[in-house]
């Protein structure tokens, strides 16, 4: 047993080469080798437009885009309670309808913030209320590292208006749904749901929502 630990060789990068010039993703091969000292080609996608910017080049982890968790109320609903604030958007990547938060990308120069709040604007014509809370609930953590180096930073917060469709790309194909506890059971059980907002549907469903933030307050 010792001597394979002294054998042992560390996974590593060795080249990089870019093999796609995109606007918002491009795809990367990895020349690396494995723990026992094998070359072989790893494939990446990542939202960085070169390979200087490869978070396996540069080590910071900085956020690609951003993710807003909203509740919402309407005085015209018979409950008092909050809804959660939720899209059922098309997906090119499978073909059909999916159960998301709002999400986007952070421009040049924007904090997560004020991303998050032109983000949910564009996409569901709402205004968007950040809430203050510890840095480590808002810092950006990793998406499908597989086969990205995308990470998001996920914003919390109320929404306020009236949902429009006119900042939508002729793209997006996006539906505002305002959900209560009972829809949620119903997305769970019936619907295409993204594995971030799945967890955090789990989560809500046994959340006290007269303030459904109260899990990220010390």
């Amino acid at each position: 047993m010792k001597q394979k630990q002294e054998n042992k060789e560390q996974a590593r990068i060795e080249q990089i080469t870019k093999t796609t010039n995109q606007r918002f993703l491009n795809m990367y091969t990895f020349t690396a080798k494995n723990r026992l000292g094998k070359t072989f080609s790893y494939y990446v996608a990542s939202r960085s437009e070169t390979i200087d910017q490869l978070k396996a080049v540069t080590h910071q982890n900085y956020p690609n885009g951003v993710i807003m968790i909203a509740f919402y109320h309407d005085e015209a609903w018979d409950e008092k309670e909050y809804r959660v604030c939720l899209v059922r958007q098309y997906r090119y990547a499978i073909g059909d309808y999916i159960y998301e938060f709002p999400a986007g990308l952070v421009e040049l120069g924007e904090d997560a913030k004020q991303a998050a709040i032109r983000e949910y604007f564009e996409e569901t014509g709402l205004q968007f209320c950040p809430i203050s809370l510890d840095p480590m609930y808002e810092k950006p953590f990793f998406t499908t590292v597989g086969m990205t180096d995308e990470s998001c930073a996920t914003v919390f917060g109320y929404a306020t208006g009236k949902p429009s469709a006119k900042g939508l790309e002729a793209s997006e194909d996006i539906e505002v749904v305002f959900a209560n506890k009972d829809e949620i059971r119903r997305i769970l059980r019936e619907e295409n749901v993204a594995i971030m907002c799945a967890y955090m549907l789990m989560h809500f469903l046994q959340a006290d929502w007269s303030d459904p933030f109260s899990f990220l307050k010390e």
